[in-house]
């Protein structure tokens, strides 16, 4: 991972990107919490990607290890109050990732869309741009800041918002892009290499939610969904090689 100090970094496919990562990640092979190992090492893949590569990174992370909003209200919660509590565990999550970069030393700032001063950042659109002008990988905690929106949503919002070129989906349960139908339940579904963005609303393929990925359209953000634990999968989509699955504007073309 270290560079050399006489080695510049190598350009990288798109100059700034936004990298959606779950909750559920972090949990490794439990059913939730934290696993140390685990988010060492998703956080020294962005480490050696900020070292190798002339990018900018900023992240967004779920809270699904630990709450979910739908979780409360289906046990009868008001489903605002239970979406609050889901964005106060991406605040956690934030700060075990901000804490495993650093030790990594790769400077880190977290920016929360709630306030809350003694541990994070508020959410300054023109402050995190700033952040990420000088090197420093920005993780995006405490969603929207609103209920009833998912860290999907943050994520798309977000990237628009501090100009990324692209949203990189991380999943983590070994599946490798977008599959015509769940691999681990039908054996003959297929991997696309490439569909539209009304292609997953249409087809209802399981990649993030509507809102998400009509904000993605809107703005013409191209979403990559890949797998976030095969190591080096981050290093080779900057290096511009195909891996996992494209959501753009047009079907046709190049891959990811």
């Amino acid at each position: 991972m270290d560079q050399p100090a006489d080695t510049a970094p190598a350009a990288a496919r798109w100059r700034r990107v936004l990298l959606k990562l779950s909750g559920e990640a972090f949990a490794g092979g439990a059913d939730s919490g934290i696993d140390g190992d685990t988010v060492r090492r998703i956080a020294a893949d962005i480490a050696a990607a900020r070292a190798g590569f002339d990018v900018d990174i900023a992240v967004v992370v779920g809270g699904g290890n630990l709450w979910r909003g739908t979780q409360g209200a289906g046990a009868g919660m008001d489903r605002a109050q239970a979406d609050y509590m889901g964005m106060l565990a991406t605040v956690i999550n934030a700060l075990a990732l901000q804490d495993t970069l650093e030790q990594l030393g790769q400077p880190t700032r977290v920016q929360s869309a709630i306030h809350m001063a003694q541990i994070a950042e508020p959410y300054i659109r023109r402050r995190a741009i700033r952040h990420l002008e000088k090197g420093r990988v920005v993780i995006f905690a405490g969603g929207t800041g609103n209920p009833f929106f998912t860290t999907d949503t943050t994520a798309a919002l977000r990237a628009a918002e501090v100009e990324a070129e692209v949203v990189l989906k991380g999943t983590h349960g070994g599946v490798d892009g977008i599959y015509t139908a769940d691999p681990e339940i039908d054996p003959s579904a297929t991997r696309l290499e490439r569909v539209t963005y009304l292609d997953v609303l249409n087809r209802g393929l399981e990649v993030m939610d509507s809102t998400a990925i009509t904000l993605c359209m809107d703005n013409r953000l191209p979403i990559v969904v890949f797998n976030l634990m095969a190591a080096g999968n981050l290093q080779s989509l900057l290096d511009g090689a195909r891996v996992g699955t494209l959501v753009a504007q047009e079907a046709q073309g190049g891959g990811p």
